[in-house]
């Protein structure tokens, strides 16, 4: 699977244009101290959290197994504008405080089908406000036109959320090697390979 065709994938599952998404190049580069972002080891912990849930260990790794929460503070600090870094946390924050209004207790202390229903709700009701954005944010709010102080309106929080899980974790080691089919050096083009029901995609 290519990084463009990733990018697809990720903006079909939140049903918005990917956010920030030309300063996401892959590279090998040495980790981003989390003491140069704003947040904190509790809050990736949590991120890990609410990430697993979206894409929970099966018979693969899930996104806790990859960290995603750090990699999701790196991009929302170094990558995201003002209002984008706002909204990213102010939708980590309404996940505990829906998760208070609904089942009476903090995120983390909810049991896995809770968790589930939560984040499916909160989902749907990204999708659908996402969706009242109309081709307004489709079309006009490309990624690369996105700059401090523009008054084109953002995506709903969870999108965000959901965005930065996705892509942190198919471009982490773990989705790309134990998830996907990697190869460092692809090779030559065969538009033409085998495939069966079930096979894996390619991270390279």
């Amino acid at each position: 699977m290519e990084r463009r065709d990733l990018l697809k994938m990720i903006m079909l599952a939140t049903g918005t244009a990917m956010v920030g998404a030309p300063a996401l190049g892959y590279e090998k580069i040495p980790p981003v101290p989390l003491s140069d972002t704003p947040f904190s080891k509790d809050d990736v912990a949590f991120m890990n959290e609410v990430a697993e849930v979206i894409l929970p260990q099966t018979d693969t790794p899930g996104a806790k197994a990859a960290n995603v929460g750090a990699t999701m503070a790196v991009i929302a600090a170094d990558c995201y504008t003002k209002a984008q870094r706002k909204q990213f946390r102010q939708g980590l924050q309404d996940i505990d405080i829906r998760a208070k209004a609904d089942f009476g207790k903090p995120f983390l202390l909810l049991s896995s089908d809770e968790r589930t229903a939560l984040l499916t709700t909160l989902n749907e009701e990204a999708l659908a406000f996402n969706a009242k954005q109309g081709t307004t944010y489709v079309v006009r709010d490309k990624p690369s036109s996105r700059e401090p102080g523009t008054d084109l309106p953002l995506p709903h929080a969870f999108s965000l959320i959901k965005q930065l899980t996705l892509y942190a974790f198919f471009t982490s080691e773990t989705g790309a090697k134990k998830v996907l089919r990697y190869v460092a050096v692809p090779g030559y083009y065969d538009g033409d390979l085998p495939y069966k029901k079930g096979d894996k995609a390619w991270a390279t």
